[in-house]
C-alpha cells in the first residue's frame, strides 16, 4: 500500500494523551537516561495515565526482563507492572517459536531477558553450539559478556543453524557516554559467518506487531527519541508518531530525514503528550508558518525569520526541508536557522 510523503509535523486541537488510547513509549533518551528520570518525563506521564491513556514501554534492550523494568519505573515513580513492557526479547522469542517445533533448544548470546523471553515460549535455552540447538539468538547481554559467546555463535551458525538478532541497534547509552549496542556485536558474527540474522526488534514488523499484541491499543502513539528504530518502527506500523528531542536526535538530524524517519509530531519532551500541537501553514511559495515563525528553503540553505517560541520554529523548518526534500531527505544547509532557535 502507497503512503504519501509527510512533508510537515501535524498539527492537533486535542491533547496526544487525549486522542490517543495508548502510548508506545521507548525507555531510553525518552523516559531515562543513565538510568535517571529525564526532566518532566514522571509528572507528565502521572498525568497522561490519570486522563485515560494507558502506558506501554517498548524498548530495543533484550538484557532486562519486564518485572527488571517495571521495578526500575515504579522506582523513578512511574508505577509500572511487567505487563506494560514489551521487549525485543519477547519479539524475538515469539518469531523464533513460529519457526522452530515448542520444546526446541536455543542457543543464547545475551542476557537473562533473552532466557525469560525463551521459556515463555516454551523453548529451551542452552549455552553450547554442542547442545545442539534448533536456533542461534543473540541479543544484548552487558559489557560483561564473554568474546567466546560469539564464537558459539559462529559455531552453529556454520552448521546451519537459523540464526535470530533481537534488534540491531549499533549504539546504546549509558551513564557514562554512548556505548556499543547488539547492532556492533552482530556485526562481528555476521562478519565471521556470512549470514544474516532475522531480526525482530525496532523498526521492523515482529516488534510492533508483539506490542499491538500484548496491548490491545486501537489508537496507539509511538513515543520515542530515535528517528531510526522509533519513528521508522511507527512508518513501518503505519501509526503515529511523536518525536522528543531529550535523547539522540538533533534538529539538523531531524530536518534532514528521510521519509520514513520524519514524525507526525514534535516537542521537547514527554509534556508533548499534555497539549495540543501547533498547525503549520503556508506553502513553499510564500514560506511555511508556526507561530511567530517564517521558513522557507533557499538555493543553498534553509532561512528562518520571526520571533517566538524554538519549537515552533523547528516545526516550521521541518515543513520547508521536508518539503524540499521530498523523497530523498533535504540537503540544505540548516546551521544558521537552527542557531536561531538555540538548538
Amino acid at each position: 500500500m502507497s503512503r504519501s510523503v509527510r512533508t510537515r509535523p501535524e498539527g492537533s486541537g486535542r491533547s496526544l494523551g487525549e486522542a490517543y488510547d495508548t502510548a508506545l513509549l521507548d525507555l531510553d533518551g525518552v523516559v531515562y537516561a543513565g538510568g535517571e528520570a529525564i526532566a518532566h518525563a514522571v509528572e507528565s506521564l502521572s498525568t497522561a495515565r490519570a486522563g485515560g491513556m494507558r502506558l506501554a514501554y517498548v524498548t530495543n534492550n533484550a538484557l532486562r526482563t519486564p518485572d527488571a523494568v517495571a521495578a526500575h519505573l515504579t522506582e523513578l515513580g512511574i508505577p509500572t507492572g511487567a505487563d506494560d513492557v514489551i521487549t525485543s526479547a519477547q519479539a524475538v522469542a515469539r518469531l523464533i517459536a513460529e519457526q522452530v517445533p515448542s520444546g526446541s533448544r536455543v542457543l543464547v548470546i545475551g542476557g537473562v531477558g533473552l532466557r525469560v523471553a525463551l521459556r515463555e515460549r516454551g523453548l529451551e535455552p542452552v549455552e553450547s553450539a554442542e547442545d545442539d540447538p534448533a536456533a542461534v539468538v543473540q541479543g544484548f547481554g552487558g559489557p560483561e559478556l564473554p568474546w567466546g559467546r560469539f564464537a558459539e555463535a559462529c559455531y552453529a551458525i556454520a552448521r546451519g543453524v537459523p540464526w535470530y538478532a533481537s534488534n540491531t541497534d549499533l549504539t546504546i547509552p549509558g551513564a557514562r557516554g554512548i556505548a556499543p549496542g547488539n547492532g556492533a556485536a552482530v556485526e562481528v558474527v555476521r562478519i565471521a559467518t556470512g549470514a544474516e540474522p532475522q531480526v525482530a526488534g525496532k523498526p521492523l514488523p515482529p516488534m510492533h506487531r508483539e506490542t499491538i499484541l500484548r496491548t490491545g491499543a486501537q489508537r496507539p502513539l509511538v513515543v520515542g527519541d530515535r528517528l531510526d528504530t522509533d519513528i521508522e518502527g511507527a512508518f513501518n506500523g503505519e501509526v503515529d508518531s511523536l518525536l522528543v528531542l531529550t535523547g539522540v536526535t538533533d534538529g539538523a538530524q531531524l530536518l534532514a530525514a528521510p521519509p520514513e524517519h520524519r514524525p507526525t509530531y514534535v516537542d521537547a519532551d514527554l509534556r508533548g503528550l499534555l497539549g495540543g500541537q501547533p498547525e503549520v501553514t503556508g506553502d513553499g511559495s510564500e514560506g511555511f508558518r508556526c507561530g511567530g515563525w517564517t521558513a522557507t528553503a533557499g538555493v543553498e540553505r534553509l532561512e528562518l525569520e520571526g520571533d517566538g517560541a524554538a519549537l515552533d520554529g523547528l516545526r516550521a523548518l521541518c515543513a520547508a526541508a521536508w518539503t524540499a526534500g521530498g523523497e530523498e531527505g533535504c540537503e540544505l544547509d540548516s546551521g544558521k536557522a537552527l542557531a536561531r532557535l538555540g538548538l
